[in-house]
C-alpha cells in the first residue's frame, strides 16, 4: 500500500470537480438526495436523539454562523453539523450507496450545508461540492469494503467523513495538497462502530462524520499539517480498517460508469436498507399474493449472511430496535403496518401480541452468494401451500424523474407537518432549481 497514490488520486479528483463535469442525471440525482436530506432531517429534528446534542451544544455556545434544520436557532458551523447530521439520520429513513455500504448523503449535507450557510455560497456551488464529497465517501468505501464494514466499522461513520472534508474542502476551493492534508485530518478522527446499531449512536455517527469533515478542510486550510497518504500508508487508514485494499474500486468508473451518486439508493421504509428486501417480499404477499397473518404457518427468510452483524435483533423491544429487526419488519409488512409510517416504530407495536406472533413465526436463514440487498421469503400456509417470493432492493432506479416524484412525494409528508405546506413547497421548489439560487443561506431558512 506505500507505493500507491490512492490519496493523491482522491484528493485531486475532488478538488479540481467543476460543476460542468457532472452529467444531469448525476445532478438530478444530487438534487434528489439534497431533498431527501431536508425531509428526513426535518423529521428528525425533534427526535430525543437530536435533542440531546442540540441542548448539548447550545449549552456550549458559539457564534451563530448556521442554521439548526427544524428547531429555528443558528449555532457555530460544526456545531450545526453535529446537531443536523445527527437529525438526518435519526429515523434511519435516508438514502444509501452500496459502494459505500452506508449513507453518503448524511455523511456529506451537514457540515458542506453548514459551511455553505456560514460563506453564503451559492447553490450552484453546493451541488459540485456535494458531488465531490459524495462521490468520495463511495470510492474510500469501495476501496476498504467488504471487510471493513464486515470488521464492524460504520461506513458512514468512517468513510463518510473523508466525504464530507472532500465536500467541505471543494466549497473552500482547496487544492490537490491540501485535499489530501485534509483527508490525513478526517482519517485520523473517523469513527463509528456496528455494534451500536438499535441505539442513539448510530445517528450520532453521522453527525460526528460531517462534523469531523468539516473540521478537517477548515483545519488543512489553515495550513494544520497531517499525512498526505492517509489512505496507502503504513499504519494509515486502509492497513488499520481493513484486510481489502481495492485501488482499482476507488479509482475507476462507478457501476455503470458516470458518478456513484447516480446508483443512489433512496428509502421509502423507515428501516435499515437491509430489511426492506424482505420488507418488499412482505408486501408481495399481501399484494399479488392475497395473504394475510391468519393464512400463514411459518415463514423462511433467506438473506445474505452479513445481514445477520446489521438488522438481525430478533426479538426487538424498542421501536429504534425494530428498525434492525428482520423478523419484526417482515412482520409488519405481512399484517400491512405501514412501513414508510415513522411512528409505527415504537414501543407500543413493539410488543404487539398479534405482531410478536407473526415476527416469531419467521426464521432467518442466512445464506451466501446473494446481493446484500436480496432476500426471499417461504411461506407455508395454514392450507398446506408454498408461496416463495424474492426482492432485491439493490437496483438504482432506471427512471430519474419518476424517482423525482417519489422523493417529491417523501419530502411532503416528512416536511409539511414541521414547517407547513407553503414552506416545504417553497424549499422543494428551491432545492429542485438549486444551479439558479444564488445563495444556500435562503434554503436553510426555510427549512428552519
Amino acid at each position: 500500500m506505500a507505493e500507491t497514490d490512492i490519496t493523491r488520486q482522491l484528493a485531486e479528483r475532488a478538488a479540481h470537480l467543476q460543476f460542468e463535469d457532472i452529467d444531469e442525471d448525476a445532478k438530478a440525482v444530487a438534487r434528489q438526495c439534497l431533498l431527501d436530506w431536508f425531509g428526513v432531517t426535518l423529521a428528525g429534528a425533534r427526535e430525543s436523539c437530536t435533542a440531546i446534542v442540540a441542548e448539548d451544544a447550545e449549552d456550549q455556545g458559539g457564534n451563530p454562523q448556521a442554521t439548526l434544520v427544524g428547531r429555528g436557532i443558528r449555532l457555530a458551523s460544526r456545531q450545526a453539523a453535529l446537531v443536523n447530521g445527527t437529525a438526518s439520520h435519526a429515523h434511519d429513513y435516508d438514502d444509501v450507496n452500496m459502494a459505500l455500504s452506508g449513507h453518503a448523503t448524511v455523511a456529506v449535507a451537514g457540515g458542506l450545508l453548514a459551511l455553505a450557510e456560514r460563506r453564503d455560497a451559492s447553490g450552484r456551488d453546493l451541488l459540485t461540492a456535494f458531488v465531490a464529497g459524495y462521490e468520495t465517501a463511495c470510492r474510500i468505501g469501495a476501496l476498504v469494503n467488504p471487510s471493513h464494514y464486515a470488521m464492524g466499522f460504520h461506513a458512514t461513520a468512517t468513510a463518510g467523513a473523508f466525504g464530507a472534508a472532500a465536500a467541505c474542502g471543494r466549497l473552500l476551493g482547496l487544492d490537490a495538497e491540501s485535499m489530501a492534508r485534509a483527508f490525513g485530518i478526517a482519517g485520523t478522527m473517523a469513527a463509528g462502530l456496528k455494534s451500536q446499531f438499535g441505539t442513539d449512536c448510530k445517528p450520532f455517527h453521522a453527525g460526528r462524520a460531517t462534523e469531523a469533515g468539516l473540521q478537517a478542510a477548515t483545519m488543512a486550510q489553515r495550513g494544520f499539517t497531517s499525512r498526505g497518504d492517509i489512505l496507502d500508508c503504513a499504519q494509515g487508514f486502509a492497513e488499520t480498517h481493513a484486510s481489502d485494499f481495492r485501488a482499482d474500486a476507488a479509482t475507476g468508473p462507478a457501476p455503470g460508469g458516470g458518478f456513484h451518486v447516480r446508483n443512489n439508493l433512496f428509502k421509502y421504509h423507515a428501516a435499515c436498507y437491509l430489511t426492506h428486501a424482505g420488507i418488499e417480499c412482505g408486501r408481495k404477499l399481501r399484494d399479488e399474493h392475497g395473504l394475510s397473518p391468519a393464512d400463514i404457518a411459518s415463514v423462511r427468510l433467506r438473506v445474505e449472511k452479513g445481514a445477520d452483524r446489521v438488522c438481525n435483533i430478533p426479538e426487538p423491544s424498542t421501536g429504534l430496535e425494530i428498525k434492525f429487526s428482520l423478523r419484526m419488519t417482515a412482520a409488519f409488512a405481512i399484517a400491512g403496518v405501514d412501513t414508510a409510517g415513522m411512528t409505527n416504530y415504537d414501543a407500543a407495536n413493539a410488543a404487539d401480541p398479534a405482531l410478536c406472533a407473526l415476527r416469531d413465526a419467521i426464521e432467518v436463514e442466512l445464506v451466501e452468494g446473494r446481493p446484500t440487498t436480496w432476500s426471499e421469503l417461504v411461506v407455508a400456509t395454514t392450507d398446506g401451500r408454498t408461496v416463495t417470493v424474492e426482492h432485491d432492493s439493490g437496483i438504482p432506479a432506471a427512471d430519474v424523474a419518476a424517482q423525482g416524484e417519489r422523493i417529491a412525494h417523501k419530502f411532503r409528508m416528512l416536511a409539511e407537518p414541521v414547517i407547513g405546506d407553503n414552506r416545504a413547497g417553497a424549499l422543494r421548489e428551491a432545492i429542485l432549481a438549486l444551479e439558479s439560487q444564488p445563495s444556500v443561506a435562503q434554503l436553510m431558512q426555510l427549512a428552519a
